[in-house]
């Protein structure tokens, strides 16, 4: 079994981190001038977003290697092993379906059509080019693919050269991200006492 290898969103990062400054620049400023109930109300705030920004930006991730894939979403870590996995999926979102059926989206590896558009036109100029030479195009040997296509292509890969292997046998598991759920669930207890407190 080799290391995991990690698929996760650049976009979804930069986008967090982004909104995270935001948080502690905002909230900060609040907590620290803030008069009266503001402080309180500033940190129960930050108490219930930090975490949903995180869930939904930072955490997103896909780890494959050559006995499962293991998706971490926003509030749920799925593991299945290849053997379990029916099909992995593109469409609008990128998902995979186990053998029972149910179908699970991979948050961290996000479509984007803009980059689907990008890489069919690279592929129609490519074709046009190997005509106008009379040379044979590499577009059927190598296709341009955009880079979340490329990564399910590549799992999808995996899966099929790994379904059969003993080590990659097994149930799926699900579990909840409670480490996220808990402290936004605090927060968000927190701000609904203090407001109607008043």
């Amino acid at each position: 079994m080799y290391q995991d290898q990690v698929h996760r969103s650049s976009a979804g990062i930069v986008g967090g981190v982004m909104l995270l400054g935001i948080i502690a620049w905002i909230g900060g400023d609040a907590v620290v001038r803030g008069e009266g109930r503001t402080p309180w109300l500033a940190l129960a705030s930050i108490l219930l977003v930090v975490p949903l920004v995180v869930a939904f930006s930072l955490r997103p991730a896909v780890f494959a290697n050559t006995d499962r894939l293991r998706i971490r979403n926003p509030f749920r870590v799925i593991e299945l092993p290849w053997g379990a996995v029916a099909a992995l999926r593109s469409g609008y979102s990128n998902e995979v379906i186990d053998e029972a059926g149910t179908k699970y989206q991979l948050w961290a590896l996000p479509v984007s059509l803009r980059a689907r558009k990008r890489a069919a036109r690279q592929q129609a100029r490519a074709a046009a080019e190997g005509d106008s030479s009379g040379r044979t195009s590499l577009v059927t040997r190598d296709p341009v693919r955009a880079a979340g296509d490329q990564i399910m292509n590549d799992l999808r890969e995996l899966q099929e050269s790994r379904a059969q292997a003993p080590g990659a046998q097994g149930e799926p598991g699900v579990r909840w991200a409670w480490e996220v759920m808990g402290p936004a669930a605090a927060g968000a207890v927190l701000l609904t006492v203090l407001i109607v407190l008043g």
